[in-house]
């Protein structure tokens, strides 16, 4: 983890059309220095958050990409982009022209003992904070900052990697496309889990979670609705479950996952365009997927997601706090925590054997989070089918 406080490190500015390339690129284009605080969470780090509030006073330098000196001041990052845009200390030192397109273009991440440098894209860019991602395997453009030797180099990874940077979340990429990779733990007894999601939250925001913080921007989510779940026992290749879920048009989606034994890897699939209504959610899977299925009883599920990214890997993963209950019974419930593997925001990252260790060390993590505050005993892999099965054998009248 980063704790070199020696190294310096840079938020680099500059015309937007270094990064859309909607101009060319000329000696004359101003490029602005500002020196802040390292902001690596893990060295190298894939994502980097910046909170303009939390720079403080930066001592700022304003060159043009031929590498003439045009001005210098310092600037509290706070004024830096009042709602996004250049303030007035930045338009002073690069002019009226310059300043309306002035966004980041990277954050800069100076090497120890002169190696070069790490540049890491912008792809989200707001009043109160920006987000950055590494685009450079290795170090660039060695000797001083102001020397510009790693600008050219920054600005062509960024151009290679344009689709996915300058795109609103096309930067994100799926591991093990189809499967889902989940831990759970059954919570008894059943907590109340908005309290018990946000302390979680809480605690990552804190950093206890080493490594890792909540995702950018998507850090914390709600779900409500009711759950028509089918068990399907056949044809043998066909072995798992149908689950339908109500959407907010009146429609249906049906999950499948297909799986014999309860596991830590399920192969997945949601379809979201399909034609069924409550009464032909059996005939459907028979006549239409030919499967063979016996229904299980409906629940009610409630859910909020505790989104985590980690700075290290830019994988993003999700805590789900998850509460069941019968519709006909609900008095019987099912009260889980989830964490599964959902995407990741990397450029660079191409080694899913990755996620499977950073998985594990959450896992570790997490668990000994929750049996600490005597909310689980063990991880399981437990299911809502199993669960629903276990429910029909204790009490055969649910399926009346």
């Amino acid at each position: 983890m980063s704790g070199d406080t020696k190294r310096a490190a840079w938020i680099v500015l500059g015309g937007v059309h270094l990064l859309n390339e909607t101009a060319p690129r000329r000696a004359s284009d101003p490029v602005v220095l500002v020196k802040v605080p390292l902001q690596e969470v893990w060295d190298p780090s894939t994502t980097v958050v910046v909170r303009w509030d939390a720079l403080g006073v930066c001592p700022t330098i304003a060159l043009t990409a031929g590498g003439a000196r045009i001005a210098s001041a310092r600037i509290a990052g706070s004024a830096l982009f009042p709602d996004a845009i250049a303030g007035p200390e930045l338009r002073a030192m690069v002019g009226p022209a310059v300043a309306p397109g002035l966004v980041p273009l990277c954050y800069l991440s100076e090497r120890p003992e002169g190696g070069g440098y790490h540049a890491y894209g912008q792809i989200r860019f707001y009043a109160e904070d920006a987000c950055f991602v590494r685009t450079t395997s290795k170090p660039i453009g060695d000797g001083p900052v102001d020397a510009l030797r790693w600008l050219e180099p920054a600005l062509d990874a960024h151009a290679q990697a344009a689709l996915r940077l300058n795109n609103h979340q096309r930067c994100f990429r799926t591991h093990f496309a189809g499967t889902e990779l989940e831990y759970k733990y059954n919570l008894e007894p059943a907590p109340d889990i908005w309290a018990t999601s946000l302390e979680l939250l809480k605690a990552v925001r804190h950093g206890e979670l080493p490594g890792c913080r909540p995702e950018y921007r998507e850090e914390f989510q709600i779900h409500a609705f009711d759950n028509h779940m089918f068990d399907v026992t056949g044809p043998a290749w066909e072995v798992g479950y149908a689950s339908f879920i109500p959407r907010a048009d009146g429609g249906y989606a049906l999950k499948r996952k297909w799986y014999k034994e309860d596991a830590f890897a399920r192969r997945e699939q949601i379809l979201t365009d399909i034609k069924v209504s409550p009464s032909t959610f059996e005939d459907y899977l028979r006549s239409e997927l030919h499967l063979q299925v016996q229904a299980l009883p409906p629940f009610r599920r409630v859910r909020y997601d505790v989104q985590v990214e980690s700075m290290r890997t830019g994988h993003v993963y999700g805590i789900f706090f998850d509460r069941c209950s019968l519709l006909a019974a609900p008095e019987i419930v099912l009260a889980q925590c989830e964490m599964e593997y959902r995407r990741s925001r990397s450029i660079l990252d191409d080694n899913p054997d990755a996620v499977l260790q950073e998985m594990e060390h959450i896992n570790g993590w997490l668990l000994s989070y929750l049996t600490a505050r005597s909310l689980t005993r063990e991880g399981t892999f437990y299911s809502k089918r199993t669960f629903l099965r276990d429910a029909v054998t204790a009490e055969p009248r649910l399926l009346e």
